[in-house]
This record gives C-alpha cells, sequence and structure tokens, in this order.
C-alpha cells in the first residue's frame, strides 16, 4: 500500500495544501517554514489509530485544536486532513475534518468523516446515530474495533507510520534525561531498550548490515556489538589500535555523528510503513552525505515502504537520480504557506535540463530574504 496524496486545511502553518507524495519524498523549505508540522500530519494519523490512542489523545498531545488550527484561518477554521491511499487496483480516500465543540467539556469533535473505496461513499459521518449520540463525534471509526474492520489494512497502514529522530545526547547522557520517554520514543531515548527488544536474530542480522557500512564510513571502526552488562543494554564499537584487542567505546563515547548513523541505519533496516525523517543529514560528513539519497532507494527497494525526509542539504539533492517530482517546496507567505512539487515550477525544470542539479535549482528557491548585515546589527 501507499500514501498517494495528502491534503490538509487549517493545518499549522498550512491553511490549504494538496500535493502527490512519491516513494521518496524530500521536503525543503527555510527554517520555520512548516517542514515540522507536514510530517507531524502524519504522526498525527498514526496517533489516532494506534493502540492506547485515539482523536482526543492525538489532539491533547498537541496542546488542543487551537494549536492544530493554521492561524490565517477565518471563513471556515475546521482543521481537515484528507488522505488517498493506493493498492493494485484499489483506492481509499479519507477525510477527517475536525473542529471544537462550543460548550461544555469543549472536546475536539468530527465536523466530516468520510472513506471512499474506489470512489463509492463506504460511510460519511455524521450519520443519523451521530445525530442521536453527539457523543459519538469525539471518536472516529477508524480508531473503534466495532467500526474499522473493513478498513483495517488503513489502519494498520497508519499505525506503522514511524518517526526518527536520534538526539546522541540522550544516549550519552541518559542521566541527565530522567524524565518520562515521549510516546513512540522520536528522539531515540529508549533506542538501547528497542535493540535489546527485538529478537537476536533479528537485532543481529541489522547490526551486521549497519556494521559493514560504518566499516566504509567511520575511520578505523573495527566491529559494532550490542551487548548487555548486568541488564543494561549498550552498543560497544571496536576501534583499530596499537593494543592487540583494540580499543573499545560504548554510545557515551561515541562521536554524534556515529550514533545518529546507527540510528538512522537501524530506522531504514526495521519496521515497515512510512518512515519519517528529519534532517539526516545533522552531524554527518558530507561525504556520507551524498551517498543517503542511494541508500534510501536501496532500502526502499528491500522494504517497498515509503520515505518522507526534510532537509535543508545541498549534498543530499545534489544527486543525478533525485527527480524534481520527489521535491516538496514549501514556501511561506501572510497567508500559509504554499506548497509546491518542484516539477510544477517552469523555472526549476528550465534549469534543471541546462544541467544544474536538484540542489542548485531548488535551495536558492527556498531561500529565507535576509538581507546582508542584519544578523549582526
Amino acid at each position: 500500500m501507499k500514501l498517494s496524496r495528502i491534503a490538509l486545511k487549517n493545518w499549522k502553518n498550512f491553511r490549504s495544501l494538496n500535493c502527490e507524495l512519491s516513494n521518496r519524498t524530500f521536503i525543503v523549505g527555510a527554517n520555520a517554514s512548516g517542514k515540522s508540522n507536514f510530517l507531524d500530519s502524519f504522526r498525527f494519523m498514526r496517533d489516532v489509530v494506534k493502540h492506547g490512542g485515539g482523536l482526543q489523545y492525538a489532539v491533547s498531545q498537541r496542546g488542543g485544536i487551537s494549536k492544530l488550527r493554521c492561524l490565517s484561518a477565518r471563513e471556515n477554521p475546521d482543521v481537515e486532513i484528507e488522505m488517498l491511499f493506493t493498492d493494485n487496483n484499489t483506492s481509499w480516500e479519507y477525510l477527517l475534518s475536525l473542529t471544537q465543540q462550543s460548550r461544555g467539556s469543549r472536546n475536539t469533535v468530527i465536523r466530516k468523516e468520510i472513506m471512499k473505496k474506489n470512489g463509492i461513499v463506504s460511510f460519511s459521518r455524521p450519520d443519523t446515530d451521530d445525530e442521536k449520540d453527539k457523543e459519538r463525534l469525539t471518536q472516529t471509526y477508524l480508531e473503534q474495533i466495532t467500526t474499522n474492520k473493513e478498513y483495517r489494512e488503513i489502519v494498520t497502514f497508519l499505525s506503522d507510520i514511524k518517526y526518527m529522530h536520534l538526539v546522541p545526547q540522550l544516549l550519552k547522557y541518559p542521566e541527565a534525561f530522567s524524565g518520562p520517554d515521549l510516546p513512540e520514543d522520536p528522539f531515540g531515548k529508549g533506542f538501547l531498550r528497542t535493540l535489546a527488544k527485538t529478537p537476536k536474530d533479528t537485532r543481529e542480522i541489522r547490526l551486521s548490515k549497519i556494521q559493514s557500512i560504518l566499516l566504509k564510513t567511520v575511520p578505523q571502526l573495527k566491529d559494532l556489538r550490542f551487548v548487555e552488562d548486568v541488564g543494561q543494554p549498550h552498543l560497544v564499537v571496536t576501534y583499530d589500535h596499537w593494543r592487540p584487542s583494540g580499543a573499545k567505546q560504548t554510545e557515551a563515547q561515541l562521536s554524534d555523528g556515529t550514533l545518529r548513523l546507527i540510528g538512522l541505519l537501524w530506522s531504514l533496516l526495521s519496521d515497515k510503513g512510512i518512515l519519517l525523517l528529519e534532517e539526516p543529514e545533522l552531524s554527518l560528513h558530507t561525504a556520507i552525505v551524498e551517498q543517503l539519497p542511494e541508500l534510501f532507494s536501496t532500502i526502499q527497494r528491500a522494504k517497498k515502504r515509503q520515505i518522507m525526509i526534510t532537509t535543508h542539504s545541498a549534498e543530499i539533492l545534489s544527486g543525478r537520480g533525485i527527480s524534481l517530482s520527489e521535491i516538496l517546496l514549501l514556501r511561506p507567505k501572510s497567508e500559509g504557506t504554499d506548497v509546491t512539487i518542484s516539477k510544477n515550477i517552469k523555472e526549476a525544470v528550465t534549469l534543471l535540463k541546462e544541467g544544474l542539479t536538484p540542489a542548485e535549482v531548488v535551495i536558492p528557491l527556498s531561500r529565507p530574504d535576509i538581507k546582508q548585515g542584519l544578523l549582526f546589527t
């Protein structure tokens, strides 16, 4: 299954958005243009359908519907997410429109929830039962086991969405971050526990593949192992050294770049479904960053999963194998951020035909309007 299109209305930065999605999608834009908020629309739907989640949970995790609603929303302030799923000859269209109760508990309620299969309406809400019992509109059909049997493949697909943005300091200094873990562990605080819970054979296969890449990219690295010391999981890396057994380091001594690369490779090799990556170039040498698009493609062929990547990196977008149809350009305006598929920008198509790389074409279009000397006055 593939998520082929997403449309957002009054979602955070986006007053209106409607765009196709590729198997590999790069999201490019200036700071605060909405790249993270775009990815969060996918995480939101995952939170709606996942076990232990639900609509009210997903909204409350983001501070309430007022925090979701675009500041430019006026005539129709409802927040809407619409998704098109395709699988061979079958298509599913799902629309979820949300508002807030005008009085009482002020819960988020469903204005519209519609599912279509191959263009034919499977359900449309509010229905007659909803009119009799308004509290039903505080839950989606997708999150309810009693109503989602026909659409469970959609529920499973959304539940499999994975976001990973490993923060090395969480692994290096765990004692400094003793608070409760965030749901879904988006920043990798529980990364070592995730490795520990993975079946041994699966873990060893994945770590072997990661080691083969690290041997080519991390100087003097000789070996990567997972160990449990008195119940405490650790990553142990051995480097070539004058000592016969080499020099060993745990995650606490590894560089930020090495830890981020390990986390990135693990997330690419594990699970299934859509993978959301934010700025995977952080802490990595440009020679490695240049290879990431090819790595993404290789993983996609093996795992058959979609990958969505936010980036500011010219190195990532310099690959000749990247198509303008894979790049979403975000440009903030006074009435919300515009999102354009780069293939629809005539100037970009022309420049690409003249021999420029996608990076040389698209990144200047995302450049913020900074006047010379402004940052130093």
